[in-house]
């Protein structure tokens, strides 16, 4: 039927094989033909919203006893977050410059040759994820608009709702006369499939895990296939002597509770000890008040009649809900210190009024992004002007930061001759 995903029964070394055929005219389409094939999708999403959350439905009343709160908000969609679905594959279409062809460099030798470095689409990639079944379509329309196929495995509490998206993307394709292979959803939730797919050496480019940090270790350790990592945000806000009091907590805020249950959430304060006693009340009065609890050491402690003890494990913890740790230190270079030990090097910041302060956290915190007096909300394909993004790099090959087009492609050199011969 239209539409139809992945037999269950078929193996993941065949959907690899069908993913890798597909790979070669799906890299050869036009952009306008991607283009179209992303309009027929988001088209079809739309349409089949109401299947979609019917679908969704299922998921979220299953999961719902098991799951936290943030991860059920992950896990929920309702008519505003598929609109959002919506939203961003058409802002894609938006996008007036095709990465696939892009001449990157060109130059000629002494000899003659002509030499052109041109970008091209990374060929496979296998897409492995937990509760959020927005990545389904967002990963399929960056992978598709870049030129490249997508094996999509996600979690088995949003099973339903990823089959439903992935049947609705696949009928949009074959709507617009595309190769339905372009996405390959894998309907299997068990931790085999993720054994097997992480192992097709040869079928797929790049393993790209999208999850907690369980989920991304797991892959790191096991697959043969290159990993991009991605994700697990340690987010680190360092308030320094300089700071405009009315500013950090306005940050604070937003960056820990604007939504708690995501990557770029603050999850850590660092407060330089010369404003414990002024500027950190103010903070503490807006979270608290928010009921987020704060865990600190003893100087925050003392300040903080309210906050609790933290421990080593709290300094570099994720924790994606209601909690935030608060470590006081004395100087700039302590705070480095600090922040560098601990940081998943995802997106780090420094609230100050002092420009060479600014300057030197921004150059020596070893993180995808550095923010001075602003939020770390912002570490976001959408805030960065890419459009949707397939995850967030933390690390330093091949992509960091926000994945957006150009981050799903390679390139190939273009060697033009005469005649010529090597002597």
């Amino acid at each position: 039927m239209s539409g139809e995903i992945i037999d269950i029964k078929e193996t993941i070394r065949g959907i690899g094989e069908r993913a890798r055929r597909a790979s070669y005219s799906i890299g050869i389409l036009s952009f306008e033909d991607r283009k179209k094939g992303l309009s027929a999708a988001a088209d079809s999403i739309s349409k089949n919203k109401d299947l979609i959350l019917e679908a969704n439905k299922r998921d979220v009343e299953k999961a719902r006893n098991k799951l936290s709160p943030a991860m059920l908000d992950r896990l929920s969609l309702d008519e505003k977050k598929i609109s959002g679905i919506v939203e961003g594959i058409r802002q894609l279409i938006e996008i007036e410059s095709d990465p696939i062809g892009e001449v990157m460099d060109s130059f000629v030798r002494p000899n003659g040759l002509l030499i052109k470095q041109v970008r091209v689409p990374l060929g496979v990639l296998g897409i492995i994820y937990e509760s959020r079944p927005n990545v389904t379509a967002d990963a399929f329309a960056l992978c598709f608009l870049s030129g490249n196929v997508c094996i999509l495995r996600g979690g088995s509490d949003s099973l339903e709702s990823n089959r439903a998206i992935s049947r609705y993307l696949i009928e949009g394709l074959e709507n617009a006369g595309l190769p339905r292979d372009a996405l390959l959803f894998i309907d299997d939730a068990s931790h085999s499939s993720v054994d097997e797919l992480v192992h097709l050496n040869g079928l797929i480019d790049a393993i790209i895990p999208r999850g907690g940090a369980g989920l991304i270790q797991s892959v790191l350790r096991n697959s043969t296939v290159p990993v991009i990592e991605t994700g697990v945000g340690n987010c680190h806000i360092y308030i320094d002597e300089f700071a405009d009091s009315d500013m950090a907590v306005s940050i604070v805020d937003n960056a820990k509770t604007q939504r708690m249950g995501v990557c770029n959430a603050a999850e850590s304060l660092v407060v330089h000890e010369s404003v414990v006693d002024t500027i950190l009340p103010q903070i503490s009065e807006v979270l608290s008040g928010k009921g987020i609890e704060l865990r600190g050491d003893e100087r925050v402690m003392k300040a903080i009649e309210t906050s609790k003890a933290a421990n080593e494990e709290d300094w570099g913890r994720e924790y994606l809900g209601p909690i935030i740790s608060i470590k006081t230190v004395n100087s700039l270079d302590q705070a480095i210190e600090h922040i560098n030990k601990y940081t998943t090097h995802h997106s780090e910041a420094i609230i100050t009024s002092d420009k060479k302060r600014a300057e030197r956290f921004m150059k020596e915190v070893d993180a995808a992004c550095v923010y001075v007096n602003a939020s770390t909300r912002f570490t976001d394909g959408f805030e960065f002007g890419f459009g949707a993004e397939i995850g967030i790099s933390t690390q330093k090959l091949h992509a960091r930061g926000p994945m957006g087009l150009k981050a799903l492609t390679s390139y190939k050199y273009q060697i033009y001759g005469n005649g010529q011969i090597r002597g």
